[in-house]
């Protein structure tokens, strides 16, 4: 067991950043990923559905941030949940079962359809304040 190893410390990242100093800074140019094989973004922002998702997501974050609507705000902020991109994912191929395995959907297209519905009702509920 991990605790059982005195010279290992468990700290939160703030208590790392407090601890540590910087050796020397990151560059990172592109995004990375944990998942599928090409460790990229193409899982959340790879096709055609989810890349119409996120515009119209972000096309309406002005007028939700301008509301005063602590529900719509909180609603908002909730979409863009890395997760309802990631059921949208159409890759199939190597690492289709992971995709297939934490998804609630039986489809990308019905994670596509529910999340368009949603933000249908989000975007109605902001034109009307």
């Amino acid at each position: 067991m991990i605790l059982h190893h005195t010279n290992l410390e468990i700290l939160t990242p703030s208590q790392a950043a407090d601890k540590h100093q910087p050796i020397a800074p990151l560059n990172v140019p592109y995004a990375i990923s944990w998942a599928d094989e090409e460790r990229d973004i193409s899982a959340w922002l790879g096709n055609e559905l989810q890349s119409e998702a996120f515009k119209n997501l972000y096309k309406i974050e002005d007028q939700v941030r301008q509301s005063n609507d602590p529900d719509l705000q909180r609603d908002f902020r909730r979409l863009q949940a890395s997760d309802h991109f990631y059921y949208m994912c159409t890759k199939f191929f190597s690492d289709g079962d992971v995709h297939k395995y934490f998804n609630p959907y039986d489809t990308p297209y019905e994670a596509f359809i529910n999340y368009m519905n949603v933000l249908s009702d989000i975007t109605l509920r902001a034109t009307k304040k």
